[in-house]
C-alpha cells in the first residue's frame, strides 16, 4: 500500500505545462499552414485570372480536359468562349476550363 500513495502523492505534486506552449504550438502549426497551403494557392489563383484576363481571339490554348484549339469567340458577358478544334468543330467552353495559352503555331506542328 506504501507504493500506491506515494505514486498518488508524485502525480498530484507534478507541475502542470502553461498555456504558452500551446499557444506557440499552434503559431507554429498556423505559419506551416500559410507558406504551405494557403500561400502556394492564392499564387495560382492570380497566375490563372491573370491567364484568363490575356486570352484573346485567336489564341491556341489547352483546356483542362487535354483539347487543344484556337479561340473563335469570346463571350464577355457569361464568360464562355467559343474553341476551333478543326475547320468543322466549333464548341464552347466556360473560361474557367482553359489551362494554358500555347504559343502561336502549335496546332501546325501537331
Amino acid at each position: 500500500m506504501s507504493f500506491i500513495s506515494q505514486a498518488h502523492a508524485a502525480a498530484e505534486g507534478a507541475p502542470e505545462q502553461g498555456g504558452f506552449s500551446f499557444i506557440f504550438m499552434m503559431v507554429i502549426f498556423a505559419g506551416i499552414f500559410y507558406f504551405m497551403i494557403y500561400r502556394p494557392q492564392a499564387r495560382r489563383t492570380k497566375e490563372h485570372k491573370s491567364l484568363m484576363g490575356s486570352m484573346g481571339k485567336g489564341d491556341e490554348v489547352l483546356t483542362s480536359g487535354g483539347l487543344i484549339g484556337r479561340i473563335v469567340k469570346i463571350s464577355d458577358e457569361n464568360d464562355y468562349v467559343q474553341i476551333e478544334l478543326n475547320e468543322n468543330n466549333v464548341i464552347s467552353l466556360k473560361k474557367d476550363f482553359i489551362s494554358a495559352v500555347l504559343p502561336k503555331g502549335t496546332l501546325k506542328s501537331i
